[in-house]
């Protein structure tokens, strides 16, 4: 009998751990045995992400060695970017007001999610400029950025570290055999790491559905039908029209990412799939060079998902409160969720604290999150996919842009998984 893929493994543990929630739905002694289990997952992806893009970057940049091709790729890189998150809020809103998911909601029948562990770092985000995103991408401390897990900041100093390892020549040979060997080993650590991804996910999944079982979908299911609808359309219409215009076939990047998309769905973490990723858009025809700068900087500049879903769920809380936001408003809320939602992927819950200190700049009550609080795990699933798929693609689309795709590796690699 064939051994399972890992993709069919995750899968079965993401049914499994349906399945035991919903048995042991509202017992928390079934969090007390799952949760450390998924912790455990968690912070084993979290211990590799960043020697995989240090290591990743300098090894790529210092192959570049020019300053000038650096800083063109970095442009195209930002302006792609910027144009596909836009695209994502627009139609994020023009889908809360064509569908409007929010009237109709008897908000007594809702119950209020507890939303205070999100609330300390608000302040943070409501004084986040587009100024501030560029100037803390410059670290004053490498060693503190790291412990933060400061992503902007790492990619910036492995960049200049990287030309600095090429402007010395031979010197630097010792330097970038270390981090060329430090990545290949990373990555095999990672594959050692995914062996274990069908019990983290089985974990995780299961103290998901216990907490907020499937009675407090009821009230909400047309806000989730959206979101979901939404997702599917932007992914299917969007990118997939996106990556056409660049020869690319949307539905062969689903092929080579479908034990990442399923993992990814399943924790809810874009983090727990960026050095497969990262892997395989290699193996796929991108160059080192620009896979390990655009797949980590689109980790804060190109949430697609989330920055869509931010659209629909203002709407959704204006629309519950009855408050009528004048197309003016609507356009001030997608221009403050284009800067907010830039440069924080750090912190925890970005989605909800980007909204937090979002809604009030609109007259939009903050209070209304909590209403839709205990299904934003649910939300968060379908966001990160959707942010996997963007941030995949986007690999691909600059490669190309850049004449640096290499269609003979990409048509071989597509053969051999499929």
């Amino acid at each position: 009998m064939k051994k399972l893929g890992l993709a069919w493994q995750i899968l079965i543990g993401l049914v499994l751990g349906i399945a035991v929630g919903a048995i042991f739905y509202g017992n928390p002694e079934i969090q007390t045995y799952l949760q450390p289990i998924g912790d455990i997952f968690i912070r084993l992806i979290k211990m590799i992400v960043i020697p995989i893009v240090i290591s990743s970057i300098v090894v790529g940049v210092a192959g570049v060695g020019d300053i000038k091709k650096l800083g063109k790729l970095g442009g195209k890189t930002i302006l792609y970017f910027e144009i596909i998150t836009t695209i994502a809020i627009v139609v994020g809103l023009l889908s809360a007001n064509i569908f409007r998911p929010g009237e109709g909601v008897d908000m007594n029948a809702l119950e209020k999610g507890n939303i205070d562990s999100y609330l300390h770092t608000t302040k943070e985000v409501e004084n986040h400029s587009f100024v501030d995103t560029f100037v803390n991408i410059v670290p004053s401390n490498i060693f503190e950025s790291i412990v933060k897990g400061d992503m902007l900041a790492i990619i910036f100093f492995s960049v200049l570290f990287g030309l600095g390892v090429a402007a010395i020549g031979d010197r630097g040979k010792p330097v970038l055999r270390f981090f060329h060997g430090t990545s290949e080993a990373m990555f095999h650590v990672t594959n050692l790491i995914m062996k274990f991804a069908p019990f983290g996910v089985f974990a995780l999944i299961g103290v998901t559905v216990s907490k907020f079982g499937v009675s407090s979908l009821v009230p909400l299911s047309k806000l989730v039908l959206l979101v979901y609808g939404t997702m599917f359309f932007f992914v299917v219409v969007v990118l997939g029209l996106t990556a056409r215009l660049f020869g690319i076939n949307i539905f062969n990047l689903f092929r080579i990412l479908k034990d990442e998309l399923i993992l990814a769905y399943s924790t809810a973490s874009s983090e727990t799939v960026l050095p497969k990723i990262i892997e395989k858009m290699e193996k796929f025809g991108c160059p080192k060079a620009i896979t390990s700068f655009v797949i980590p900087t689109g980790y804060s500049f190109n949430l697609d998902g989330s920055t869509l879903y931010q659209a629909i769920a203002a709407l959704f809380i204006a629309q519950m409160y009855g408050i009528h936001l004048s197309f003016s408003q609507q356009i001030s809320l997608m221009l403050v969720l284009m800067v907010t939602s830039k440069g924080i992927a750090g912190v925890p819950g970005v989605s909800f604290v980007v909204l937090l200190a979002t809604l009030g700049t609109v007259g939009i009550p903050v209070e209304g999150l909590a209403f839709i609080a205990g299904i934003d795990r649910l939300l968060d699933m379908a966001r990160t996919v959707v942010n996997v798929v963007g941030n995949s693609l986007a690999a691909v689309i600059i490669s190309k842009w850049e004449k640096q795709y290499n269609l003979q590796e990409g048509e071989a690699y597509l053969k051999e998984v499929s």
